[in-house]
């Protein structure tokens, strides 16, 4: 007979054994954290399965750990857990081409950069071109447009462009401008070539940097992929999973999904389409396209240039140059023409607006095309100056403002000198944009900001720099809350990308991309909000990062 002691043995492994078969077999289980699920109810939980790259349930510890079995099975010790990141709008490509170049950023003085560039050349003696990015007048003394006598006398024989931090303005030397076929008499359609007393100074504006940067040699097959994965790198350090790429080639998206199918690209990309002939023609007949990491369904149309480079088309001039007002960067007809194709061909229209021109013209033209309510989701890109009256066009024709809250931060030392203390009040409202649609898409604009997006999270909720100034928020009534800058960075931005069933949030089905962090940015002190470090990042169940 046995005794007591055995039977109760007997039984508990009897009841272990059972329990054990009784739980789903699941690839990963993640519990013990704080999971921000970003779901209609905004709802947190404790944990989560993951079978297949997609989570299989969310819950509690005891309904998760419950429930199912998994080989690898991860104690978050009480860290915090949200959606992967999503930048609305950046230069992904671009910003890995960037790497390459002399970096420029926060130089204040166009001796110092003429230094940089040496340097950088010393390091890369055999380039061709010597290329850069990043300066910005506004950072020097004297807040005016650079000379290139400087770059004449350090560069005689390579050819130079230095573009601007926006992209929208570049200063070339001579030799650059001569490839170029650039004079004082040549003229250029959506663009400027600043002379001054019958001279040209080698600054180039928006279409007339194409004269210059279309003569440098074009970016191997090695080099393009190289730029790719070292941008993926970047991003994936920063809890990015999904970066919307504006203005793409054929070419590039091609080999963005050849790199994906491989494997050795991983990063889920949205691809709007730059709308030369070529693409309009070869994309028109193929149609929209979606997989699980790449979405390809619209076309990148810029309305104008930047502020800073004065770029920007005004409703009235400039405050601080009143004989400037911008300019649009093609005719009305000819957006209006391609807004028709767009709608005619089931592809989203997302435009490039800065100035209250820009905006006005290109809303008015989404009018006449979108006519009333619609799920088009066509985007405005930066909505960055919109006078009153057109605020409540994103409303009535259901367009989604995709902006970028570290501009606001980034410009605000300057912007009121540009647009005068009453128009200032019409720009990066974020909050009155948002409410338009309860909607708003987040995103950096990187190389031009940087690719962190807790620096973005930052700037929208407490509307201040690096430094936590201006001490009372920049324009503070347009601040976010964190929830909403959150679901800016996760559902709102997958939904601005045709995405929201995909992506977006931790819930049952989707792609179980998510991050870690030791620090809750939905409740830590304001002004450490730039210094959380993501602590792990998961893309489709699979640690990158």
């Amino acid at each position: 007979m046995k005794s007591p002691q055995v039977k109760y043995l007997f039984s508990a492994l009897l009841f272990s054994f059972f329990s054990c078969q009784e739980k789903e077999a699941v690839d990963l289980i993640v519990h013990n954290g704080i999971v921000y699920t970003v779901d209609r109810g905004f709802s947190k939980t404790e944990a989560f399965a993951i079978t297949d790259g997609k989570f299989t349930a969310i819950g509690s510890n005891d309904e998760i750990l419950n429930s199912f079995n998994a080989p690898e099975i991860i104690d978050l010790k009480g860290k915090f857990v949200y959606p992967g990141l999503i930048d609305s709008h950046s230069h992904f490509y671009r910003y890995g081409l960037s790497l390459k170049v002399a970096d420029l950023n926060g130089i204040d003085s166009f001796e110092k950069i003429i230094e940089a560039v040496k340097s950088h050349k010393e390091q890369h003696p055999n380039q061709a071109w010597i290329l850069g990015r990043g300066w910005d007048q506004n950072l020097w003394n004297e807040k005016v447009f650079p000379n290139k006598k400087l770059l004449d006398e350090a560069f005689p024989n390579t050819p130079v462009l230095l573009t601007r931090i926006d992209g929208h303005a570049a200063i070339a030397n001579q030799k650059a401008l001569d490839m170029g076929g650039i004079t004082s008499n040549t003229n250029v359609s959506g663009g400027k070539i600043v002379v001054e007393a019958g001279e040209v100074t080698g600054v180039l504006v928006d279409n007339a940097i194409d004269l210059v940067s279309s003569k440098i040699p074009p970016v191997s097959n090695i080099q393009a992929r190289k730029a790719l994965l070292e941008a993926q790198k970047n991003c994936f350090e920063v809890g990015l999973t999904t970066v919307v790429d504006a203005g793409l080639d054929k070419e590039t998206i091609e080999l963005i999904e050849i790199m994906q199918k491989e494997g050795s690209l991983k990063m889920r990309i949205y691809a709007m389409i730059t709308p030369s002939k070529n693409n309009l023609k070869y994309y028109f007949d193929k149609g929209p396209f979606q997989n699980e990491s790449l979405t390809v369904r619209s076309f990148k149309v810029y309305g104008d240039g930047a502020l800073g480079s004065r770029g920007a088309s005004l409703l009235a001039p400039y405050h601080d140059a009143p004989e400037e007002i911008g300019f649009l960067l093609d005719t009305q007809e000819n957006f209006l023409k391609l807004a028709e194709q767009f709608n005619e061909h089931g592809f989203q229209m997302n435009t490039h607006c800065i100035g209250d021109s820009a905006n006005r013209v290109l809303l008015n033209i989404y009018a006449k095309v979108l006519k009333g309510e619609n799920n088009k989701r066509w985007r405005i890109e930066h909505a960055q100056v919109v006078n009153p009256l057109d605020v409540e066009k994103f409303s009535i024709y259901n367009i989604i403002p995709s902006v970028q809250p570290t501009h606001a931060t980034s410009d605000m030392y300057w912007a009121k000198d540009r647009l005068g203390p009453e128009r200032i009040k019409h720009a990066y409202i974020f909050k009155d944009l948002m409410n338009q649609n309860d909607m708003i898409a987040l995103g950096s604009d990187f190389p031009v900001e940087s690719i962190n997006p807790l620096f973005g999270f930052h700037a929208a909720v407490a509307r201040k720099d690096a430094n936590n100034w201006p001490e009372e928020g920049f324009q503070s009534e347009n601040k976010l809350s964190r929830k909403q800058a959150l679901k800016g960075m996760t559902i709102w931005a997958s939904y601005a990308n045709f995405e929201e069933n995909l992506k977006g949030s931790i819930e049952k089905g989707k792609v179980a991309d998510f991050v870690i962090t030791e620090r809750d940015i939905m409740t830590a002190p304001e002004e450490n909000l730039r210094d959380i470090k993501i602590s792990s990042t998961y893309l489709g169940g699979g640690k990158v990062y």
